[in-house]
């Protein structure tokens, strides 16, 4: 049998589809849009098509995210705080603490040794430290989001941004480059202001390591390197961090799914 994790994002959805051992059989991650119901559909069934799998050989589906609520033909929906400290686990099982930046919300999670969440604290009243912070600044800047951690780190002396409200701090960014200052530096000052950002969260749960950094944020190479200066510590980065919810979601319905079937 084959079990699911959805994740419905703001941003994006994913689909991990993973087998009885646990293993990953199939992946997608498609842009959420205005149409979460049909986005959440298409990864199931393009999962499911690039495993060659059948839906009577699925067990459990297990959603979280943002829109974990519109899932179709779900077995259960799982806050995001849980399936990313598991999934994060799953991955890296000496992780303590767990930083996830995604669309439009931090999150910090503090583990405990059997992979637990011990407590957590969340930024999803604000876009600043979010990607969506990024986005913004990336379109003020005519850089592209994906190269704005390579753009940074070529930076020697990152522009300080003081602003940490995402419309004061696009107004910012136009004053500096009017007054002359390097795009790369102010790329690189957005990028450390984003880890300063999300500092604030990790320091009210404690940060313990391994540290684990999950959503799209942790694509950007500054980001990632900046909260490490600021930590004191190295962090994981998994190979493809948008999918580490839907991951945990997945292992949670596979979990599910062998005690329906004891």
């Amino acid at each position: 049998m084959y079990y699911i994790g959805i994740d419905v994002g703001s941003a994006n959805t994913k689909a991990v589809l993973i087998n009885e051992n646990g293993a990953v059989a199939a992946y997608v991650i498609v842009p959420s849009g205005v149409g979460l119901l049909s986005a959440a559909r298409r990864v199931l069934d393009e999962a499911l098509a690039r495993a060659g799998v059948d839906w009577d050989q699925v067990a459990a589906v297990v959603s979280t995210g943002y829109g974990r609520e519109i899932v179709p033909n779900k077995t259960k929906a799982v806050t995001e705080i849980t399936c990313h400290g598991r999934g994060a686990f799953a991955l890296f099982p000496h992780t303590r603490t767990v930083i996830d930046i995604g669309g439009q919300d931090s999150k910090a999670i503090a583990l405990s040794v059997t992979g637990a969440v011990a407590g957590f604290e969340m930024n999803d009243k604000c876009a600043a430290g979010t990607g969506r912070f990024l986005e913004v600044m990336a379109r003020a800047l005519e850089v592209g989001l994906d190269r704005m951690g390579p753009v940074a780190l070529t930076s020697e002396r990152p522009a300080v941004i003081s602003s940490t409200c995402t419309v004061f701090a696009e107004t910012e960014v136009v004053s500096l480059l009017a007054q002359g200052v390097a795009p790369s530096a102010i790329v690189a000052g957005l990028c450390n202001a984003v880890a300063d950002r999300v500092h604030g969260l990790v320091a009210r749960i404690g940060v313990r390591a391994e540290v684990t950094m999950t959503g799209g944020v942790s694509k950007n190479t500054a980001v990632v390197k900046a909260m490490e200066r600021i930590l004191g510590v190295s962090a994981n980065v998994p190979e493809e961090p948008l999918i580490v919810g839907a991951l945990g979601a997945a292992l949670i319905a596979r979990e599910l799914g062998l005690k329906q079937a004891t």
